[in-house]
């Protein structure tokens, strides 16, 4: 099956795609949403449990950039392939297993195969269409992530109250046997890097335009999860607790319209796209940290939400077209960050909630997003991709 080369999307295996990342966000988070039965059945503490998502990270942080360069021969769809069966094998051995050591083993090895499965994603999308819409295949391929978010965790929370942590791994698993075969009909295959023209991280680091995205990438992204991860925190400070689960949809739903305005337009806009991102982000900031009501909050919440439902399309887009034939080493590197970014978030809002309190944690954010906005002007974007 080769790329379309007509103006048509090619849905189906782009939906594929989209699926993949879907079974990968859900599989990463779904431990945080059953932290409790999880405990229960393993006889830990639910601090212990909660370790489960920590593992999955460290392991998509080490594994993303040395395998992806490892692999950049290899055949696009084998490869993609592997990483997907990874997830089938590492839920199907969490379902069974009654070893914390042998679970948190498999959380590891899901990792690793997040990793190389974030890095391939992007590219394989765009190499699937025509130059002119590889923004809009990219935004199909990455809508799994704030569906994940806004729809399968709390869905897949439901499922795992009502029969059982095992059995929703289980069934994760069996998903993902159905999406191999999905894949394997609907998603091209595509040569890997010849050896002779394989690229060495450093000079895939110099590329013009790709520093100033992964610098971008990572300021924006802290600042994200420094306010996402201690949400709760503050929300009961303004006298809203209780409300955790309404102000998280509401912030899933805005991230679906996000992620539906950045297809539209972002293979015409995708420097005032990331900088309008950025702003948005910025206002909402401004708005959480002044906050003095529900409604403020909520507000605030939507932007936020509709700032950051593209955040990853405009990311991976942007270093996709800087690194050309070199895609997929450039998304290995944004995975990098992306992961850095979170395990960041976590260890700078705690301390700045020990130390500042939780109404500081929206203030914190804007020194970030100013760091993200100078790069994002510096015309790098601009110039990569001439959209202005």
């Amino acid at each position: 099956m080769a790329a379309t080369t007509s103006g048509r999307l090619p849905m189906a295996g782009l939906l594929a795609l989209a699926a993949a990342g879907f079974l990968t966000i859900l599989t990463e988070t779904l431990p945080a949403g059953l932290l409790p039965q999880i405990a229960l059945g393993l006889g830990i503490s639910q601090a212990m449990a909660g370790q489960m998502v920590t593992i999955y990270a460290l392991g998509s942080l080490v594994a993303a950039i040395p395998l992806t360069s490892a692999t950049q021969h290899w055949r696009r769809r084998p490869l993609l392939l592997t990483a997907i069966a990874g997830f089938a094998i590492v839920n199907l051995v969490t379902a069974i297993s009654t070893s914390f050591a042998v679970i948190m083993t498999a959380r590891l090895l899901a990792g690793v195969s997040a990793g190389l499965l974030w890095a391939l994603l992007a590219g394989h999308a765009g190499r699937m269409v025509a130059p002119q819409l590889q923004g809009k295949a990219i935004a199909v391929a990455m809508v799994g992530t704030p569906l994940a978010l806004s729809v399968g965790l709390p869905a897949g929370t439901v499922l795992g109250v009502l029969v059982g942590w095992r059995i929703s791994f289980a069934i994760m698993s069996g998903l993902t046997l159905l999406l191999i075969g999905w894949t394997c009909l609907a998603v091209p295959d595509f040569p890997g890097t010849r050896k002779d023209r394989t690229a060495s991280l450093g000079r895939v680091l110099t590329l013009p335009g790709l520093l100033p995205v992964l610098i971008v990438t990572l300021g924006f992204v802290l600042a994200h999860n420094i306010l996402y991860t201690y949400i709760a925190p503050f929300l009961i400070r303004g006298g809203m607790e209780g409300q955790t689960d309404r102000v998280l949809l509401a912030f899933g739903v805005a991230a679906l319209g996000g992620i539906w305005v950045i297809g539209v337009h972002i293979d015409r806009w995708l420097s005032r796209l990331t900088v309008g991102s950025i702003l948005l982000f910025a206002v909402a900031a401004l708005l959480l940290g002044a906050a003095a009501s529900p409604l403020a909050v909520y507000s605030g919440v939507l932007l936020w939400g509709l700032a950051f439902g593209g955040a990853a399309t405009l990311f991976q887009t942007a270093s996709a077209k800087a690194a050309g034939p070199h895609a997929d080493v450039a998304q290995s590197m944004i995975v990098t960050v992306w992961n850095l970014a979170i395990a960041g978030g976590g260890l700078a809002g705690g301390l700045i909630l020990d130390c500042l309190g939780a109404k500081a944690l929206a203030w914190s954010v804007l020194p970030l997003l100013t760091l993200a906005m100078i790069f994002a002007r510096q015309n790098a974007l601009d110039r990569m991709v001439a959209d202005v």
